[in-house]
């Protein structure tokens, strides 16, 4: 199946955060919105809900050619990884679910409730979960290659789990599934599973210089992602070099 990621108008990726949040029995790798800012209000005549029929003016469905962007994300990682695991002689294991959900604490992890405004792998029920509401207004506001590397991001989390890294600080671990997340999408490009278009690459970019970490934040504290370069450098590292960059082992 051949899957392209179409480009729409520029935007910015700031607020998407990626977070590793530890808790009883649950490692949380996530994309995040910071505090105090909220997703795109929907547009006129549409409801929040992920039900909801929103067509946009090229005539598409936007809600339903969301779903199906992450449809195709899932696929094509769960592919791209067995082919992977295959080729070292291991057995995969496809994440066991990814949740949609609506309401902060709809969905637990470990006994932890999720927040809105969020999308994490957790290890402890071997799920991915995502605020819907959030990443509809997110794809609308970005576009497809927002939930490629959304998915990208958080399966990587879940590799992690399955080969049995766990860094000392969240900075390594996130970096790690930045490259990862760039491996995957990068060898999906070359392997004709998946086509970008114009731009995209430049989207890509241009997003993760917005993810950075805040300059005053300390490279050793607890939820530390990176700074801008180091996200970005990661992320196209992984994009251009594959698995052999992102120090798996």
């Amino acid at each position: 199946m051949t899957t392209r990621v179409g480009r729409r108008p520029r935007s910015s990726l700031a607020g998407l955060l990626v977070a590793l949040v530890a808790a009883a029995g649950c490692v949380v790798g996530g994309v995040s919105e910071p505090e105090g800012q909220q997703p795109e209000p929907p547009r006129p005549g549409g409801g929040s809900s992920p039900g909801a029929e929103q067509t946009r003016a090229d005539g598409t469905t936007s809600v339903a050619e969301f779903r199906q962007d992450v449809a195709d994300a899932q696929s094509i990682a769960e592919r791209y990884w067995a082919a992977q695991f295959r080729a070292s002689g291991q057995r995969f294991r496809p994440i066991r679910r990814i949740i949609p959900y609506q309401r902060a604490g709809e969905v637990s992890c470990g006994g932890q409730p999720l927040p809105r405004n969020n999308a994490v792998y957790c290890s402890a029920g071997d799920f991915i979960a995502y605020d819907v509401n959030w990443s509809v207004a997110a794809f609308r506001q970005v576009g497809d290659a927002f939930v490629f590397y959304l998915l990208g991001h958080e399966y990587a989390h879940g590799i992690q789990a399955r080969l049995g890294i766990r860094y000392s600080y969240t900075i390594q671990q996130e970096l790690q599934a930045d490259c990862m997340a760039g491996a995957y999408l990068g060898d999906s490009v070359r392997a004709k599973a998946l086509r970008l278009a114009d731009g995209d690459l430049e989207e890509f970019r241009e997003g993760l210089l917005a993810v950075g970490d805040a300059p005053d934040q300390p490279w050793f504290a607890e939820g530390a992602h990176g700074t801008a370069e180091q996200r970005t450098e990661s992320f196209f590292r992984g994009y251009e070099k594959s698995l052999a960059a992102c120090d798996l082992g």
